[in-house]
């Protein structure tokens, strides 16, 4: 979620600002760094990440981390040397396998591991991971990753960390990409100083008097997880939730702020009804489901939604669509929520294509708003969306390199969601599709090219030059038209050759469909007047031009 709040500031700039930053963006270079991070070297496709077992110590006062993870994985090819990811301000200790420590070489925050013997296909290997050191404080959290560190009414610590886009491994050792979840799990095992409770993903599996002035806490996840959505969560909490239709709902917030939980946090129970009957059941059960209270505004982590609205409807207290219908809900509750279906259970293999996770989750505002107060207001909602876009580069990044795309990815792609579904102009069928697409690739990573794949084999239709002009390019499609001796002449004009969309069009108040292509068509019906005629750009997110 972390370009909301700089989305929301920003309205439509200027041409020449948006032809700056495309020049500006066409120059980009990337170096070796970059490819270490976001590419998929053999010494990190030699293995599959099983397991992470996180064991470590969280000193406030010094605001460090001392201790070690487990990681357990399976070799995919014959290899005697793996990439395992630490940020390169973290101090290694030691690495230990077969109990012999083993040689490993730095390069940025790349961290090759050596190996004696090659290890062979089809095995199960452990290694242990020490590691200490002060990891990077966030400036602004969410929307630039490191730890938060801030005190409670009570001047207890209260902290707590966000990584996605910067890496997991800002704050400990994984295989720090999107392509491998730790098939089995993790559990997280936080040492902190006593008075203090941490709340991590998935299970409390119960907490330890260490008798050294610190306490840990156990949780574990049985589910795979991004790497991204590991967390941490160090506060003078309370703790209070229920069994909800067969969910365990548990909610963790700051002592004084109990009784506003209470209340604002009935939002969970409709938006749980709404997303399981249009996405499937909850992705996670066997994890539970909770929302901690947080020093940053939020993020999707799984099972451990971060929560930090201040316990008010709107984005903090605003409307993201400048319609009123944006203070119907808690924007982080549901957005962040969504994620669990859209990001979480479904991820992109790589963050060039994070729209996967954001424009679907953005569009979930709207069927909460749909399930909860009707169609209306749901279009209403994001259509008034539209005021927040940049178009300054395509909705998808570079890959390889570890490179998003635009902020874009959000509004304009749950926008051309909206014009999917009515391009398919079925409502039976739209949903039937969003819940077969959800359940089909329920816990599963994949790329902008198997979503589209699914979206025309589902509706029958080719979308791919749909997909295409959103996605890959900047400008929205133009629907251009000239009125000639009573009738109606358009076509479409955008970056994509043979570009068709269907679209509707209302005369007098009556609905009519054409489909528009490159060339210029004639339409069979007439119009005495041109204010007779209106494009539906509401239910379609085309720009219009009278020539």
């Amino acid at each position: 979620m972390k370009n909301f709040a700089y989305m929301h500031l920003c309205k439509p700039i200027s041409i020449l600002v948006i032809l700056f930053s495309f020049a500006i963006n066409a120059q980009e270079t990337f170096t070796r760094k970059d490819s270490l991070q976001g590419g998929l070297r053999f010494e990190r496709t030699c293995y599959n990440v099983l397991r992470y077992d996180l064991n470590i110590k969280i000193n406030p006062n010094e605001k460090s981390i001392a201790g070690f993870n487990d990681i357990t994985f399976s070799i995919v090819e014959n290899t005697k040397l793996i990439q395992v990811d630490l940020f390169e301000n973290m101090p290694i200790d030691s690495i230990i396998f077969n109990s012999k420590k083993l040689k490993y070489t730095r390069e940025f925050n790349a961290v090759f591991i050596a190996f004696e013997t090659s290890l062979s296909k089809n095995t199960q290997q452990k290694i242990r991971f020490y590691y200490s050191g002060n990891p990077l404080v966030a400036k602004n959290a969410p929307w630039d990753g490191g730890f938060v560190y801030k005190k409670d009414s009570n001047r207890k610590d209260w902290i707590g960390v966000a990584v996605q886009g910067t890496g997991a491994s800002l704050w400990y050792p994984c295989k720090d990409s999107q392509t491998d979840e730790p098939d089995l799990g993790a559990t997280i095992k936080v040492a902190v100083p006593n008075g203090l409770m941490n709340v991590s993903n998935g299970r409390l599996l119960g907490s330890e008097d260490l008798k050294n002035g610190y306490t840990r806490w156990d949780w574990e996840v049985k589910n795979p997880i991004n790497n991204y959505d590991i967390t941490i969560n160090i506060g003078d909490y309370i703790h209070f939730g229920e069994n909800y239709k067969g969910l365990d709902l548990d909610y963790y917030v700051l002592r004084e702020n109990e009784s506003k939980a209470r209340a604002q946090f009935q939002q969970v129970k409709p938006m749980l009804d709404c997303f399981q009957s249009k996405f499937g059941t909850y992705p996670f059960v066997e994890d539970g489901y909770k929302l901690v209270e947080t020093p940053y505004l939020g993020m999707e982590h799984q099972s451990a939604v971060a929560y930090g609205n201040k316990y008010q409807n709107g984005y903090l207290g605003g409307d993201l669509s400048d319609t009123g219908n944006g203070l119907l809900f808690d924007f982080i509750i549901i957005h962040e929520s969504g994620h669990e279906w859209f990001g979480n259970s479904i991820t992109s293999k790589d963050i060039a294509d994070m729209w996967i996770h954001e424009g679907f989750t953005c569009y979930t505002e709207s069927v909460f708003l749909e399930c909860q107060y009707g169609y209306e207001k749901a279009q209403q909602y994001i259509n008034g969306l539209k005021g927040n876009l940049r178009n300054d580069k395509p909705i998808i990044g570079i890959y390889g390199v570890g490179k998003e795309g635009s902020g874009d990815m959000y509004y304009k792609g749950a926008l051309l969601l909206n014009t999917i579904r009515n391009i398919i102009n079925d409502d039976e069928k739209w949903w039937a599709i969003l819940l077969k697409y959800s359940t089909t690739f329920r816990h599963k990573i994949i790329d902008t090219e198997t979503v589209i794949e699914f979206f025309n084999k589902e509706s029958k239709l080719n979308l791919t030059p749909i997909f295409d002009q959103y996605l890959k390019h900047i400008a929205i499609p133009i629907f251009e038209y000239k009125i000639s001796k009573k009738h109606l002449e358009y076509r479409w004009k955008s970056d994509i050759s043979n570009f068709s969309m269907q679209i509707d069009i209302t005369l007098k108040g009556k609905k009519i469909r054409v489909k528009p292509t490159e060339k210029w068509q004639k339409s069979s019906f007439k119009i005495a007047k041109s204010k007779d005629f209106v494009v539906l750009t509401d239910y379609f997110f085309v720009k219009v031009k009278t020539l």
